[in-house]
C-alpha cells in the first residue's frame, strides 16, 4: 500500500540576522509619528497600530526598512525557486504593525499578490500566535474531526507562536489570523506582500 501526498501547501521559515532593536525604535517612531495609521486603526477596530493603510514607502523612508526589503526579496526568490516557480517576486507592499494586548486580526488572505509574509520583531510571552487555515476546508462538508494527535499536514488549522527575528513566507491564498494573546506587551512585526 502505497499512500502519496498531494498539494502541498509550504510553508517558508527562517530567522533573519537583522537588528531588532532597530527594527523596533523605527516601529515604534512610526506608530508615534503617524496620525492616519492611528486613525485608521481605531477607525476599523485594529487594537494598536499599523502602517498598512498610511505608508507605501518604508524602504525609502528609513534605512533599516531597506536593509530590510533586500533581506525580504532575497528569502522570497528562494521560496520562489522551492514552490518551482518562474517568476521572481516583487516587493510589492512592506507595513508594520504594533497589536497590544489582547488585540488579533481575524482569518484573511491577500488578494492581487504571490507571496505574503511576516517578521516578527518583539514577541512578548503570551501574544498571539498565527494561525493557518487548511484551504480545503471549505470542501469538507462531512469531513469527520481529526484526533488532536493527527499529523500537522492533516490538521485543518495549523497554529505557530513565532519567535524575534523569525519570518514566515507563505502564498498569498492561504487563509491565516492572529489569535487573541495575553501578552502585557506589544507585539511588534513587519508584514509584506510581493507581486
Amino acid at each position: 500500500m502505497t499512500m502519496r501526498q498531494l498539494f502541498a501547501t509550504p510553508l517558508y521559515e527562517a530567522d533573519l540576522a537583522l537588528d531588532l532593536a532597530e527594527l523596533a525604535h523605527s516601529i515604534r517612531s512610526l506608530a508615534e509619528d503617524d496620525g492616519a495609521g492611528r486613525r485608521w486603526a481605531k477607525e476599523h477596530g485594529y487594537k494598536g497600530y499599523t502602517s498598512y493603510a498610511s505608508l507605501n514607502d518604508l524602504p525609502r523612508r528609513d534605512p533599516v526598512f531597506a536593509d530590510l526589503a533586500k533581506a525580504l526579496t532575497r528569502h522570497a526568490a528562494t521560496f520562489a525557486r522551492d514552490l518551482a516557480w518562474e517568476v521572481k517576486p516583487k516587493l510589492d507592499s512592506l507595513w508594520v504593525n504594533v497589536l497590544k494586548p489582547g488585540g488579533h486580526h481575524s482569518a484573511h488572505i491577500h488578494p492581487h499578490s504571490i507571496l505574503s509574509g511576516t517578521l516578527y520583531i518583539d514577541v512578548p510571552d503570551g501574544a498571539g500566535a498565527i494561525r493557518f487555515e487548511d484551504p480545503r476546508l471549505p470542501m469538507m462538508m462531512a469531513a469527520p474531526i481529526r484526533g488532536a494527535d493527527a499529523p500537522e499536514p492533516l490538521r485543518p488549522f495549523v497554529t505557530l507562536h513565532p519567535l524575534p527575528g523569525q519570518l514566515l513566507l507563505w502564498e498569498s491564498w492561504l487563509r491565516h489570523e492572529v489569535l487573541p494573546g495575553n501578552a502585557r506587551g506589544e507585539r511588534l512585526s513587519v508584514s509584506f506582500n510581493f507581486a
